[in-house]
């Protein structure tokens, strides 16, 4: 009972959370999914082992590809170009650390991508924040568009608002 109300509970807030928020549960899944494959050279069934540390592998590189590729290369400025490289290298790392069952690939990937994670968490309250002062300093009855409505792109389609 309680593992499908989890369920139903998951898949509502996908449903409902913003685009930047959306990003921010794909960083959380892929943390989550290195720490599992991390964990998993604890096992001492080999089998066991390396199915752990692959599917939990691909796993995270599955949800670095589509951040990848939900990036809009079309938009001027280096931001795109950089954070395309940079999951590049991080499935690359990943793809070595799941061939030779090493841990190092792991902790320099995940290392990266928490910096990262915590960055897109720390713009999405500002720019939380920065939507609920402009929305404030309106007066009652004149429509606004605060920053979070206006659909402002951070580098991409990666909707930034929160």
């Amino acid at each position: 009972m309680n593992r499908q109300f989890a369920q139903s509970y998951k898949a509502s807030s996908v449903q409902t959370a913003s685009p930047g928020q959306l990003v921010l549960m794909l960083y959380d899944g892929a943390l989550k999914f290195l720490q599992v494959a991390e964990a998993g050279f604890q096992e001492t069934n080999v089998r066991t082992r390396n199915e752990q540390i692959n599917n939990n592998l691909i796993k995270a590189q599955n949800i670095l590809a589509e951040l990848q590729t939900s990036l809009d290369m079309k938009v001027e400025g280096e931001f795109s170009k950089t954070m395309f490289q940079l999951y590049d290298f991080m499935i690359r790392q990943l793809q070595e650390a799941n061939i030779r069952k090493a841990h190092e690939p792991i902790k320099v990937v995940d290392g990266m991508l928490r910096d990262i994670r915590d960055a897109w968490e720390e713009m999405l309250k500002k720019n939380s924040a920065t939507a609920a002062a402009a929305q404030s300093a309106v007066p009652d009855g004149v429509p606004s568009k605060a920053p979070a409505e206006a659909k402002g792109k951070t580098g991409g389609s990666l909707d930034a608002s929160a």
